[in-house]
């Protein structure tokens, strides 16, 4: 029997007749209710979204309909894609200082200034009293000096920069001594190892994983010796059997020796936290005093944008200026200008807990948070009303992923319980409602907790606009 070859065409392509009753773009356009999408949109974005969507009625992946039918889902279309993709969002995951939630959230006063030089020309290289061209680091570099006591400071765009950049301007082709338990790994696989291989170093190891002394670091350091590097453990703990060579003792070891000795703090806290009742931490002052340069975040516990800091002695930084890596790694105008406006709150230390954010955030109460908590349950359980059952619990919020991690604080939590039957079980319902909480016009951003959603209210300031998002699961 002969075989009758078929066409391979989509299933579900629409007959030769349905194809001839789609229309043309051009007719498309001519529609009147084309005409505000034009206004809006432009005329050529709203033929090309045309096309597109006629190309999938012809491949049948979705009905014709009339005219009306194809040009909503055009709009629609163009508005999912002129949607920004970074947008606010509700942290109430519990951990303040998220990192894939952009850490530290600025005070106005560093918004402002972000935005005055946004607009506009600034000085940002040239030098209003001479006339000349000035160096882009004054601008903070006073504050930095006067707020930790350094002698000179670089701005690089993050911590992991102001690390590269010291390994490389500091001991290329040389070796870098460092304690073996210091060696650590940060997020998105970021390992102090690493980086000095690419910043031209050669790691040398001294102690072991718990335990590292004085001799270790005399016996390592060398003709061959470039810079001896502490790492301050802002993401790790080692507990027990363990011990570190005093900080001074090792400083003066280094300077005998001839050889810098470099810390990298990682967050950087420039005031004594404990002080305010939250878990000690080193100071960038108190580094300085044990160090020769001293680099830490700009984004974490210093509350202000991301950036990296080198601080420490002026002939050391001297040389660290001159490296080709400084101009590759340098920040913008908008990053100085929100820096400086936040370094400029440190200045006022009466009034730096209620107007630095993260410092605001990190210092509330348990029992105000709790309070709250009762005082919203209601609305939050009527707008969730169908979708889960609320309840209010103790928890406990995290300050940092990379600062102070392993340290918690006391807070208070909506629980969800979601409501329903069906195959997905509780862990498929919970996905389920943190997807549908993420969808909403402002985000809110929780974690699943077994078999429930929990929203840790720590980072809760804006109540009015957390009902107005949630109102419309009810929509």
């Amino acid at each position: 029997m002969k075989q009758i070859r078929k066409d391979h065409a989509p299933d579900k392509a629409p007959p030769a007749s349905a194809a001839r009753r789609i229309p043309s773009v051009d007719r498309l356009l001519s529609n009147t209710t084309a005409a505000p999408l034009i206004e809006t949109f432009g005329r050529s974005s709203l033929a090309d979204a045309i096309r597109a969507d006629l190309a999938r009625i012809r491949a049948g992946e979705v009905e014709a309909g009339d005219g009306e039918t194809i040009l909503a889902r055009c709009e629609a279309a163009l508005k999912a894609e002129r949607s920004p993709s970074l947008k606010p969002v509700f942290n109430l995951t519990g951990t303040v200082l998220h990192t894939n939630l952009g850490r530290a959230l600025l005070p106005r006063s560093a918004a402002r200034a972000v935005e005055a030089v946004m607009v506009q020309a600034t000085n940002l290289e040239f030098d209003l009293a001479t006339g000349a061209r000035g160096e882009r680091d004054d601008h903070v570099e006073g504050l930095i000096r006067k707020l930790t006591g350094a002698e000179a400071a670089i701005v690089v765009n993050n911590n992991a920069a102001a690390v590269l950049l010291v390994l490389n301007a500091l001991a290329m082709r040389r070796e870098v001594v460092v304690s073996r338990g210091e060696l650590v790994e940060i997020g998105g696989s970021f390992r102090v190892p690493d980086v000095m291989v690419r910043a031209g170093c050669r790691l040398v190891e001294v102690g072991t994983t718990n335990r590292t002394h004085l001799r270790d670091f005399a016996e390592a350091i060398g003709p061959r010796t470039g810079l001896v590097m502490k790492v301050h453990p802002s993401n790790y703990a080692i507990e027990g059997f363990t011990a570190q060579p005093d900080p001074k003792a090792l400083h003066a070891l280094c300077g005998e020796r001839g050889v810098p000795l470099a810390e990298d703090l990682g967050s950087g806290s420039l005031i004594d936290l404990a002080a305010h009742g939250l878990p000690p931490e080193p100071t960038v002052s108190e580094a300085l005093s044990r160090a020769d340069v001293v680099t830490f975040s700009g984004d974490k516990l210093l509350g202000a944008v991301q950036c990296g800091i080198i601080a420490g002695r002026k002939d050391v930084l001297a040389r660290i200026r001159k490296s080709p890596l400084k101009r590759a790694l340098r920040v913008d105008k908008m990053t100085y200008a929100a820096l400086e406006a936040v370094l400029r709150l440190y200045l006022h230390p009466e009034t730096l807990r209620d107007e630095l954010p993260t410092l605001r955030l990190l210092t509330r109460k348990r029992a105000v948070i709790a309070a709250q908590a009762e005082r919203l349950a209601p609305a939050v359980a009527e707008r969730l009303s169908g979708h889960a059952v609320v309840a209010v619990a103790e928890c406990v919020s995290q300050i940092g992923s990379g600062a102070l991690p392993v340290e918690t604080l006391p807070s208070a939590a909506f629980v969800l319980t979601p409501v329903g039957k069906g195959k997905r079980g509780a862990g498929g319902r919970c996905r389920q409602l943190a997807e549908r909480l993420r969808q909403l016009p402002v985000p809110v951003i929780g974690r699943i907790n077994e078999d429930t959603v929990i929203l840790d209210l720590r980072t809760l300031e804006d109540e009015t606009g957390f009902l107005s998002s949630l109102s419309t699961l009810r929509q």
